[in-house]
């Protein structure tokens, strides 16, 4: 992997990088999570974190690994970085947490990659994302918060209906079961999911067609990077991607990506990513239907981040578009400075190199 960086890494004596870097992971412990499918999702943290810092290293830059922990104030204090990448995804399991980490960052006025304390906030509030989505003009399937097994279903929604938890990522719970054909199904599912997870669920009509993901990274300007999903096993009555292709699957043994690109597409993704307050990057999940029309079924802001060895949608489509993990760091460490300079903070050195935007 260094010899392959090594090749790929931008020329050092034209960047002023920072000195001091720190990424910050989730802390991950079994016991944190209600089931082993959640714990799976990120059970491998560090060791992502420690490929990241390989590339950081490679660069010149001192890369200490924290955890997002109880410890962290005091070890951020200790190491002083000049920036934080944040990868931190939940405190002690808890998804909605994630939002303490930009919190404690602010205060102790340290620049950091991707979203503040309101994106993160509203990320893990699939709901309210939804209806920020659709009063900012972006195509959302309906839609309908289920806060009990006995809520009635409104109106507006028809079968089939896919239900998702209202406050947790990374495709858990999405199985081919996820997809509900009548209401006995459907309460089921209700049943299971809010016992579980002890929180609400999301339900949405099922929108057949294409999937499309699209990647935003903002540098000068918003740029939009487009993909399809192509499927490439057998799926069900329903084809979609499951927490099993996502997770259980060797990588691109369910689907691979394809070029794809839309104007419109592009117009959409950029309201979305400031109706929902991200910052830095984005990610975006859309289906295609049948008469052409877009849906957005899912949002992430600080995306699953990573060089392509670790198979992240970000690092796969961008090199797709001949932009290596080098330049995607070098992008998101000069937002983190552009951003502390805005805030009158001490921000680290702008990077000055090439840089995607």
């Amino acid at each position: 992997m260094q010899q392959k960086a090594a090749k790929n890494q931008p020329n050092k004596q034209k960047s002023k990088l920072p000195k001091r870097i720190v990424i910050l992971h989730s802390d991950v412990k079994r016991e944190y999570f209600p089931t082993e499918a959640q714990y799976i999702t990120e059970k491998d943290a560090d060791q992502d974190a420690a490929l990241i810092a390989g590339y950081l290293q490679q660069l010149g830059i001192a890369t200490r690994l924290l955890a997002g922990n109880s410890d962290l104030p005091a070890m951020l204090r200790k190491f002083k970085p000049q920036i934080v990448i944040n990868l931190v995804d939940s405190v002690k399991g808890d998804e909605s947490r994630a939002a303490d980490i930009p919190g404690l960052l602010e205060l102790l006025e340290i620049p950091y990659t991707g979203a503040g304390v309101l994106g993160l906030s509203l990320d893990t509030n699939k709901f309210l994302v939804m209806k920020l989505l659709q009063q900012g003009g972006v195509p959302v399937p309906h839609f309908q918060l289920f806060n009990t097994p006995r809520d009635p279903i409104e109106p507006i929604l028809r079968f089939p209906l896919i239900s998702k938890l209202n406050s947790v990522h990374g495709s858990v719970e999405i199985t081919q079961d996820a997809v509900s054909e009548e209401e006995k199904h459907l309460r089921r599912r209700l049943r299971y999911l809010i016992h579980t997870y002890q929180q609400p669920v999301l339900v949405e009509e099922f929108i057949s067609g294409r999937e499309i993901t699209a990647i935003l990274m903002e540098g000068k300007k918003k740029r939009v990077y487009q993909a399809e999903k192509i499927f490439t096993q057998p799926r069900g009555k329903y084809t979609f991607l499951t927490f099993e292709d996502q997770w259980l699957s060797a990588p691109q043994a369910a689907f691979h990506y394809a070029a794809y690109e839309d104007p419109l597409l592009a117009d959409y993704v950029k309201k979305a990513f400031n109706a929902v307050k991200m910052n830095g990057y984005g990610k975006f999940d859309m289906r295609l239907d049948h008469s052409g029309r877009y849906y957005f079924i899912d949002t992430n802001c600080n995306p699953a981040f990573g060089p392509k060895e670790l198979d992240v949608a970000l690092s796969v489509i961008l090199d797709m578009y001949g932009i290596s993990f080098y330049k995607i760091l070098m992008q998101l460490i000069k937002n983190a400075a552009r951003d502390s300079l805005k805030k009158n903070q001490p921000a680290a050195t702008i990077i000055h190199s090439a840089a995607p935007g």
